[in-house]
């Protein structure tokens, strides 16, 4: 044994290596390490500091390696030992060794411990198997809190939300961490109204939301457009005097960007007092998402010049920006920058940024050849930025070359049969068409069906393409006849060119057009709102010709500014013009 007086004085050793596991840093685990390594005999509490310190690091599996050490050395356990090898266990997802711990448990007569058990849970639920974790779970005679966050947790990892809200109502008292569970859930599984649901039921219970619920219904709003909503979290959040984190100033950021406020975006902007990189990506991603590419540049040297080092994910929102703005040369300059200047190595997201650069431009040929030039394997993603280039400059023989290798590679989704059947349509070539249909039906693919939504008084109202499901879908119905008169009035044609192929007859494509969900949504949106309102409309497909052009006459008709986003990106409808300037 060390013989130094700080070793023979075990209070100050143990005060010692108390500091270095409970430190934020994990550079005083070494130090640590080496004291602890210096006794002949450490004790159990000492073991058990160690096995804790090192199960909330960057390096888990230190502490099944200090375990196997512990076990070899035949020093007693008790029932502190468990909980921390478990949690390495969770943040290493390693299934094995949580079974093996599980042994050692019942074998050291633990199974009936609580913290034992619950650690066992939440292990068995982080791996997947939550079949383990719900058996141990029903084997408890009363579960506490832990008990049913942890087992309620396993289900929304696996995605199986129905069962994990089954389990919640039946909790008799739930906290912060209960609820905060369930809504990042619904999140993460892309069930936006579920999670706003919740967060409002969340605030009826009595439940203060913390940090991280806040950030995922910030999260949720943002994808559904519901700006009430996320303005509400936002005054709430400065009511309540929440601490703005780093997460919450960003998610804040984004949910006023994608609800198509740029201005309160940079309001939050500004009011960061410590902008990360993560905040200066979120904002650039803003610019894109409007298409406003320059402000977006702008702000990526501007980041640069307060030393804030930009990462692969704000070149992606940088280079998305000069994509939808047409900036060809400025956004291959910076791409060609990431490893030159950056030593960051271009991902596949942006290579496929420049080949929608090039092809939105038109050059066909370049974005083909960069394709094949590239050092990574192009994937479907790649190819279909390619094919909606050529639908949209009609280039029909290159097109068709793309289609094919597109259904090779991704036979399953629907977007890849349906351009390629338009590709053959444009040239008037009904077999082939018909043919790539037929394949399509054989594959058993469906098109995804069009769908907008508009959210009014705190209520988000879906519309699907030819739907009737809404309850007041005949007030909208004759509105929108009333609105088509004056539409037509005012020189309006109907698009058909975008559906070639759903049905021969002219009349009957011109019927179907009529019935797009986004006309749906902005009728809905003028009968209910008051004149002067601006009215906002998420799309989940890329807005289509004749609703595009619709939506422009209407916001001069009507004298409404129109926020349409797409599956893609913004237009802003004002006066008879989109900011899109026709470029999307």
């Amino acid at each position: 044994m060390l013989k130094t007086g700080l070793m023979q004085d075990s209070y100050a050793i143990t005060k010692f290596l108390s500091f270095c596991i409970s430190s934020t840093s994990s550079d005083f685990l070494p130090y640590a390490q080496i004291v602890f390594d210096g006794f002949d005999r450490p004790d159990t509490f000492l073991w058990n500091l160690m096995i804790r310190g090192f199960s909330c690091s960057d390096e888990p599996e230190r502490s099944l390696l200090l375990y196997q050490r512990m076990l070899c050395s035949s020093a007693p356990h008790n029932a502190y030992t468990f909980p921390s090898l478990l949690k390495a266990c969770s943040n290493l997802s390693a299934f094995e060794e949580t079974t093996q711990i599980h042994a050692q448990i019942t074998k050291l007569g633990y199974e009936n411990d609580v913290y034992a058990v619950n650690s066992l849970i939440n292990s068995y639920a982080v791996t997947g198997n939550f079949k383990l974790a719900h058996l141990l779970f029903d084997r408890i005679p009363e579960p506490d809190d832990v008990s049913w966050n942890s087992v309620i947790k396993g289900y929304v990892k696996a995605g199986k939300m129905d069962i994990a809200l089954t389990l919640f109502r039946k909790m008799a008292e739930k906290n912060a961490i209960s609820w905060t569970t369930m809504i990042s859930g619904y999140v993460q599984a892309d069930m936006n109204k579920e999670a706003l649901q919740l967060f409002h039921e969340m605030q009826n219970s009595d439940v203060e939301p913390d940090n991280v619920s806040l950030a995922n219904a910030l999260s949720a709003c943002a994808q559904l457009g519901a700006l009430e909503q996320g303005k509400w979290i936002h005054s709430y959040l400065n009511k309540t005097r929440i601490r703005m984190d780093s997460v919450l100033g960003c998610v804040l950021i984004d949910m006023y960007a994608k609800c198509g406020e740029m201005e309160e975006a940079l309001e939050v902007f500004k009011n960061i007092k410590k902008k990360s990189v993560q905040a200066w990506t979120a904002l650039i991603s803003g610019y894109a998402y409007h298409g406003h590419g320059r402000e977006a540049i702008s702000k990526f040297m501007e980041m640069q010049k307060m030393g804030i080092k930009p990462n692969v994910i704000t070149f992606t929102a940088v280079l998305t920006a000069c994509s939808y703005t047409g900036l060809v040369e400025e956004g291959k300059l910076i791409f060609y920058s990431m490893e030159r200047d950056y030593n960051l190595k271009p991902t596949i997201e942006h290579y496929g940024c420049i080949v929608d650069l090039l092809g939105r431009a038109g050059l066909l040929d370049e974005a083909k050849r960069f394709i094949q030039e590239m050092p990574l394997k192009p994937n479907a993603v790649i190819w279909g930025a390619l094919l909606k280039a050529c639908r949209i400059h009609k280039n029909i023989e290159l097109g068709e070359e793309i289609g094919e290798i597109l259904i090779a590679i991704d036979p399953y989704h629907g977007g890849r049969y349906v351009h390629k059947a338009n590709i053959h349509a444009m040239d008037k070539k009904w077999d082939k068409a018909a043919e790539t249909r037929r394949l399509m039906k054989e594959q058993g693919v469906a098109k995804v069906p069009g769908c907008s939504t508009i959210s009014l008084e705190g209520t988000t109202h879906e519309f699907l393409a030819g739907d009737r499901s809404h309850p007041e879908i005949e007030k909208i119905q004759s509105k929108w006849r009333i609105m088509r008169r004056k539409l037509e009035e005012n020189g309006y044609v109907p698009e058909l060119e975008e559906m070639l192929l759903d049905l021969v007859d002219d009349d009957e494509r011109e019927a179907i057009v009529h019935q797009h969900s986004e006309k749906l949504a902005i009728t809905y949106g003028l009968i209910k709102t008051k004149p002067g309102t601006i009215i906002r409309i998420m799309k989940n497909l890329r807005v289509c010709k004749d609703c595009h052009k619709v939506t422009k006459l209407i916001s001069k008709i009507y004298k409404r500014d129109i926020v349409m986003r797409d599956r893609t990106r913004f237009h802003h409808f004002r006066d008879g013009k989109c900011s899109c300037g026709d470029y999307w």
